[in-house]
């Protein structure tokens, strides 16, 4: 026999379980999809960017960070590979959208989840949309960015630089970044770099122009900043001879003839090819001078670097995204920061400013990490020197 107690528990329980039942039956089935998300037309800022584009030029290039003409020009060039086929429970999402959702997310670096009140769009979707998009930029915009095939193309270059900085055979300034990104999930210390947080390195080699001609992207944190640069496939046909860069000349009658280089900081090794500054409490007036001179040539990748954190504002924070899919947008940014270059008129986020910094330099890029440690070799010492007697040569002869 039950006893009170045994019946008394009995009848909770039925009791919870009828209630549950009720419930049940009353309870709605779960959405698949969110009734506002249906109704974009009406729930999203999609005719304030309309009428932005009609009527607003400043603040629409304020929003997507191009013109309307730049932005219908790579829709125009992308379209093919974004747009998808509605079905009979919904419409598609244009291309248009698409693209649009994909700049504003470079522009502001918005949450997936603030997006979607922009756009009337999933979070889900966002993601998807946002990467799809990316890997159709990068995929037609593989033009823009490209180093000089023969001599004379890396002669230009030279002229170029020597124009707007006094460095004479400087065909390029390189420079890296540590992008932060969050910590990835069971990665440990993998991307761990020297500042303590997580991040994958941007390498790049950037001209007088502003423009990328070398990207390298994805490499992670923890590998030692001279490894970076010396696992890219540039570093390899640089140290190899394959870059088909012309051969020395003479710049100053009398003087040494000297090779063409590129430019860097102390993070760098100095080499035959790579010219760094000199370092320690007792250089010399002339070695000064050629400090500032290099500097002034440099100056130029830290100011695309600049730019770069101006446009796209996803880099004021680490990027919430796994390593590969972070490195899907670093490139898409350099792609677009070319492109853009070369299409939009120059204003406050495409320029620099009258002392040669970049404008507005607040970001969450970290510099490489200087080394002081590496040997050079003699060749590399004496090309250095013979840089710096042609430029206080050439400063001497001007004053």
């Amino acid at each position: 026999m039950c006893s009170k107690k045994d019946i008394l528990a009995l009848m909770i329980i039925a009791e919870v379980c009828c209630e549950d039942e009720a419930e049940s039956k009353t309870r709605k089935p779960r959405k698949w999809v969110k009734d506002w998300f249906l109704e974009k037309e009406r729930f999203s800022n999609e005719k304030l960017v309309r009428h932005l584009k009609g009527s607003e030029p400043i603040d629409y290039k304020n929003y997507l960070r191009m013109t309307s003409a730049t932005f219908d020009e790579l829709l125009y060039k992308v379209a093919p590979f974004i747009t998808k086929q509605g079905t009979l429970m919904r419409d598609a999402i244009s291309a248009e959208t698409r693209l649009n959702i994909t700049l504003r997310y470079l522009a502001k670096g918005n949450d997936f989840e603030d997006l979607k009140f922009f756009y009337a769009v999933s979070p889900q979707a966002i993601g998807k949309i946002v990467i799809e998009t990316c890997q159709a930029i990068i995929h037609v915009l593989q033009g823009c960015i490209k180093l000089p095939k023969t001599p004379d193309e890396w002669r230009k270059e030279a002229e170029l630089f020597e124009q707007v900085s006094g460095f004479p055979n400087c065909i390029g300034a390189i420079d890296g970044k540590h992008v932060e990104i969050k910590k990835p999930a069971h990665s440990g210390s993998f991307y761990f770099n020297y500042k303590k947080t997580f991040s994958i390195v941007l390498m790049a080699v950037v001209n007088a122009n502003l423009e990328f001609l070398m990207v390298d992207v994805g490499q992670n944190g923890r590998v030692s900043d001279g490894g970076v640069f010396s696992n890219t496939t540039f570093a390899k046909l640089l140290s190899e001879g394959n870059l088909q860069i012309p051969q020395s000349r003479v710049v100053v009658p009398g003087e040494e003839s000297l090779p063409y280089v590129f430019v860097a900081d102390d993070a760098f090794a100095l080499t035959k090819n790579i010219l760094k500054p000199y370092t320690g409490y007792h250089i010399t007036r002339q070695q000064e001078h050629f400090n500032a001179k290099l500097s002034s040539a440099r100056v130029k990748v830290e100011n695309v670097f600049g730019i770069l954190a101006n446009r796209f504002q996803v880099l004021l924070k680490p990027i919430n995204l796994c390593p590969e899919k972070a490195t899907i947008i670093v490139l898409t940014w350099c792609y677009l920061h070319n492109f853009l270059r070369q299409k939009d008129t120059p204003d406050s986020v495409n320029t620099t400013g009258s002392n040669g910094q970049s404008q507005g330099d607040g970001n969450n890029m970290l510099p490489l990490e200087p080394t002081h440690a590496r040997s050079s070799t003699n060749l590399a010492k004496r090309t250095r020197d013979a840089f710096c007697n042609v430029i206080n040569h050439n400063n001497n002869t001007n004053q």
